[in-house]
């Protein structure tokens, strides 16, 4: 997808460079090239950024569950010589 948005970028500056002026290059440019590259990789990124979100959250809750697993050091039934408490 990048190599796509590259050609386009090189075929956009190759648009606005011809243009009379250095105003209407540089609207050309925005117009044709960085609003709408923005907008479509910001669509096409959207199930990526999904899916990362959502790991990070399952990463989060393991590591949440993972932690309330472990008794603290306070509340463990065993002492110093390895027996239980009664």
């Amino acid at each position: 997808m990048y190599i796509i948005a590259i050609a386009w970028i090189y075929v956009v500056l190759m648009m606005s460079i011809t243009e009379p002026t250095v105003i209407a290059g540089i609207m050309t440019f925005l117009m044709y090239c960085v609003l709408p590259l923005t907008i479509i990789l910001y669509l096409v990124r959207s199930p990526q950024r999904k899916k990362q979100r959502k790991a990070e959250m399952l990463a989060k809750n393991a590591a949440a569950n993972t932690a309330a697993a472990i008794p603290d050091a306070g509340e463990s039934p065993v002492t110093e010589t390895g027996l239980k408490k009664d």
